[in-house]
C-alpha cells in the first residue's frame, strides 16, 4: 500500500535492535485517515474469504480491527492482556512480546469466540509471529476457524510471516520491511 509505505519512509524511525517506531501515526498517536485507508485495503485483500468476526489483541490492533469491522458490519473481539475480575469463562494462552521483551497471558471470553465463528485476525505488526500464534491458539481452543491474518506492517527479516504462510494461512501485510540494518528502513 503505497500511502502507508510513503508514510513509513517519511515519519517512521528506526531504533537499535530491529525496532521500527511508527508511534506518531499508527500505534500511539494515530492518523485516522491512514487507518481508514488500511482498513479499506484489508477489506479488499480478504474479499474472497468468508468470516463473521474480526479478532485482534489489545491495544495497537484495536483501531484497524474496529475500522475493518465497521466497513463490513461485523463484530470485533480483542484479546485482553489481563483477566478482568468479571470474566469467569474464558480461553487463555501465553504470548511473548518482542518489543516489551516479556510474556503475558491473553484471554477471550468464551461467549465471544466459538465453533460457529470464522475469524479474520487484524494487527499492527507481524515480526516473529508470537501474537498471531497466540490468537491462532485461542481460535483452535474455541473450535472456531481462521479465515486469514492481516497486518499493517510485516518485518520480513523476522520469521513470523514465513512461518504462518508455511502453515497455509492467508497472510496479507500492507507494508513489508525488508531490513532495518544500520537503522536504515528498507521496504519491499
Amino acid at each position: 500500500m503505497q500511502e502507508l509505505k510513503d508514510r513509513i519512509m517519511r515519519d517512521g524511525r528506526c531504533l537499535e535492535g530491529g525496532i521500527l517506531k511508527v508511534d506518531n501515526f499508527i500505534n500511539h498517536q494515530m492518523d485516522p485517515m491512514l487507518m481508514k485507508a488500511c482498513a479499506i485495503e484489508f477489506v479488499r485483500l480478504f474479499a474472497n474469504e468468508k468470516f463473521n468476526k474480526i479478532v485482534t489483541i489489545e491495544a495497537s490492533g484495536i483501531a484497524p480491527a474496529i475500522l475493518v469491522g465497521s466497513l463490513l458490519n461485523l463484530p470485533v473481539v480483542f484479546a485482553k492482556k489481563k483477566v478482568p475480575s468479571t470474566m469467569d469463562n474464558y480461553l487463555m494462552t501465553e504470548v511473548f512480546s518482542f518489543t516489551k521483551r516479556r510474556s503475558y497471558e491473553i484471554v477471550v471470553d468464551k461467549r465471544f469466540l466459538g465453533p460457529n465463528d470464522r475469524v479474520l485476525f487484524i494487527d499492527d505488526f507481524l515480526a516473529n509471529g508470537n501474537a498471531a500464534k497466540g490468537v491462532l491458539d485461542l481460535v483452535n481452543k474455541s473450535g472456531a476457524s481462521l479465515a486469514g491474518m492481516g497486518f499493517i506492517i510485516e518485518k520480513a527479516f523476522q520469521q513470523g510471516g514465513e512461518e504462518l504462510r508455511r502453515q497455509g494461512i492467508h497472510v496479507e501485510s500492507l507494508a513489508i520491511v525488508e531490513s532495518l540494518d544500520n537503522c536504515e528502513i528498507k521496504l519491499r
